[in-house]
């Protein structure tokens, strides 16, 4: 049990250090290319609005990556202006000490080197001048700016395009996945429900349904962003200068073993740490359900040492798992650092050579820093899309599985179904191996009362589930008023048959909409008559509310005698041609099983009904006994007419009152 609680959370664990999944415990599909080939089908009815959101995604990141280059080409013109101003000041400053000297002695005027020196500054300013009139270009500098925000803000807007569409994109597929794994699980037999817990199902409808909507949404265009934004700054860098370029990509190698390195060891301590959740959440939930079991036998000590225990493991495996994904950052801020000093080096001796502008410089720093950020998301979504993959080789698992077989295109209505059923050489088996109903004979005759007996798995609900058509016979025939129930539609033959189970079933909601559910578009009146047929009238409206109670989600706050008396008058509401019984009154004290029994009486007149009884005092008035031993007809009749062949039937039935050994009672 608590292993199976901890399936319910696919992604848990896998984002939960720094380095995100790409340290988490990896989930691998059994066929990879096949699964991803065939969810990849479900994006083609989307692929127009694909295309469109791979193309916002590719301008949205291209407005993005160019914004250093031109933001350095400001930085540049921002220096040179200082530059030139300060070249300015400098040559005024070398004009005045000339003239400071000719004033001091006017025949120095005449020399040569002082008439050269003066020429020279002259041209100095004269060149510096022609520049903008020697100062800072603010009118460039703006225009930059304001190109860079013009920029941004479209970057912006195709972003937002591109996950408006994707959201549109991943919930049509997902919706439309849902809706078929939904109308599969309506086709699938019973058989496929009994093999499976119902945790197992539930995680595959919701959980690994989510896991796709996640992926699709947020992932997928993360990888589109990722992989564009790698080949775009590698392309502006290459742009900038090849050779400073090459020393940022042999930087690569250090992130893969760093990354490599730490992935490795942290993996195994997210898997444990799944696998303790999971045992987390099994023993909290097995003691929360069995909360008054475990009060009434003292065993709240033991319940709080077992979750210490489990408490202390998740606690040392989440912590190795945390710090040692922790260390990869610091390490992959090690190698940039190292990356970073090596191209401030190239960058300043290259600049120094005038083979590159100090704008340039900045712009390259920018890109080297965001170089590794799509690497390692890449890396992450890779890990995501292989869990992805196995969540939809879960789904596909279901979605192939065998169904019901399908009706016959000819398919026979009973407008008015009389009830008579008749088995006709029965053969039936859960495993082809394993025979457990052999030749069965039985004829039913209309508003007759059948009672089936017998111990722990003759067959007595497998023959009430064959009826039904919950599972298909593997030889004879069974009809209902002559025509083979092969040859009526499920839903129209299920819909003769009421059933009141041993396993009470109500649903969150009021009184009155339970029993509504008996049967569709039926009264609030029709409704009442049905709970006062079943004797379950007065107690409701003893409640509060009344027919508006609400009842909780295990319907917990009604007695289970109640719970009963509501299943039977939903069952009345219905109106069916045959009932099945399940012996309702196993599990309700003595004053309330007279209540159960008249209501019973009531559901049953005119009825052609089938009771699996427990109590064998409950069948005396049946007009036909089927006692089966291991899947076998052992003897049939009447109450008397059984008791009198003193056979097995009459072992069952004196045992029962004679306080025998558990061993020969029924179930």
């Amino acid at each position: 049990m608590s292993e199976k609680k901890g399936n319910n959370g696919q992604r848990g664990g896998m984002g939960g250090g720094p380095m995100g999944s790409f340290a988490g415990p990896k989930v691998k599909a059994k066929d990879f290319k096949g699964t991803l080939k065939r969810l990849l089908s479900y994006l083609k009815p989307q692929r127009t609005n694909f295309i469109l959101v791979f193309i916002f995604a590719i301008f949205s990141t291209v407005f993005t990556i160019v914004g250093p280059k031109i933001s350095g080409k400001a930085i540049t013109r921002l220096v040179e202006g200082m530059m030139n101003k300060y070249g300015l000041l400098q040559l005024h400053a070398q004009q005045d000490k000339i003239a400071a000297v000719i004033k001091a002695n006017p025949g120095a005027a005449n020399s040569p080197k002082v008439i050269g020196g003066l020429d020279q500054i002259k041209a100095g300013i004269s060149k510096i001048m022609d520049i903008n009139g020697g100062k800072i270009d603010f009118t460039y500098i703006r225009n930059i700016i304001l190109l860079l925000l013009g920029l941004y803000v479209i970057s912006t807007i195709f972003g937002f395009l591109q996950q408006y569409i994707m959201a549109e994109v991943a919930q049509k597929t997902v919706y439309n996945l849902r809706k078929e794994v939904e109308d599969k699980l309506s086709r699938l037999p019973l058989k496929f429900f009994d093999s499976k817990t119902h945790g197992e199902i539930l995680s595959r409808v919701t959980n690994d349904v989510d896991n796709i909507s996640t992926t699709l949404q947020q992932s997928l265009t993360q990888l589109i962003t990722s992989i564009v934004t790698i080949i775009g700054i590698v392309v502006m860098m290459l742009t900038i200068s090849p050779l400073m370029t090459l020393v940022v990509i042999l930087t690569l190698p250090l992130y893969i073993v760093v990354t490599a390195f730490v992935a490795k060891r942290s993996q195994k301590y997210f898997a444990t740490q799944q696998k303790e959740i999971g045992e987390l959440n099994g023993h909290v939930e097995e003691m929360y359900t069995g909360h008054k079991i475990v009060k009434s036998f003292g065993h709240e000590k033991d319940s709080v040492q077992e979750f210490r225990n489990i408490n202390d493991r998740l606690y040392n495996a989440g912590w190795k798992a945390q710090f040692i994904s922790g260390v990869i950052m610091p390490m992959m801020r090690f190698v940039s650092n190292i990356g970073y000093v090596v191209v401030c080096v190239v960058g300043g001796y290259l600049a120094t050579q005038g083979k590159i502008t100090i704008g340039n410089i900045q712009a390259f720093i920018q890109y080297s820093n965001q170089f590794t950020q799509p690497i390692v998301q890449t890396a992450n979504i890779a890990n995501i899309i292989q869990s992805t993959v196995a969540s939809a080789e879960r789904i596909f698992e279901l979605l192939d599985e065998v169904e019901e077989i399908e009706e016959t295109a000819d398919s026979k209505v009973i407008e008015l179904p009389k009830g008579e059923v008749k088995f006709e050489h029965v053969d039936f088996s859960y495993k082809k191996e394993e025979a457990l109903i052999k030749d069965m004979n039985i004829d039913v005759k209309r508003g007759h009362t059948i009672a089936i007996v017998g111990p722990t798995g003759a067959g007595k609900t497998t023959l009430v589930n064959l009826l039904m058509r919950f599972y298909e016979i593997d030889a004879g025939k069974i009809s209902i008023d002559g025509v083979d129930i092969r040859d009526i539609k499920r839903g129209e033959l299920r819909s003769m048959f009421g059933m009141v189970l041993q396993d009470t079933w109500l649903f969150n909601g009021t009184i009155m909409e339970n029993i509504a559910y008996g049967r569709e578009g039926a009264t609030d009146e029709e409704a009442m008559q049905a709970a006062r047929a079943a004797h379950a009238h007065h107690f409701i409206k003893t409640l509060p509310d009344g027919y508006n109670t609400i009842l909780n989600e295990e319907a917990s706050n009604i007695s289970q005698g109640q719970k009963q008396l509501l299943t039977i008058a939903r069952a009345i509401l219905a109106n069916p041609t045959i009932m099945i019984l399940d012996e309702a009154t196993s599990s309700v004290d003595s004053r309330t099983e007279v209540y159960i029994q008249r209501a019973m009486t009531e559901l049953m007149q005119n009825r052609t009904s089938f009771v699996i009884a427990h109590r064998l005092s409950t069948i005396k008035d049946a007009e036909l006994i089927l006692v089966m031993d291991k899947g076998s007809i052992i003897e049939t009749g009447s109450h008397n007419e059984l008791l009198a062949q003193n056979g097995f039937y009459a072992d069952l039935y004196n045992s029962q009152f004679a306080g025998a050994n558990l061993d020969n009672e029924v179930m």
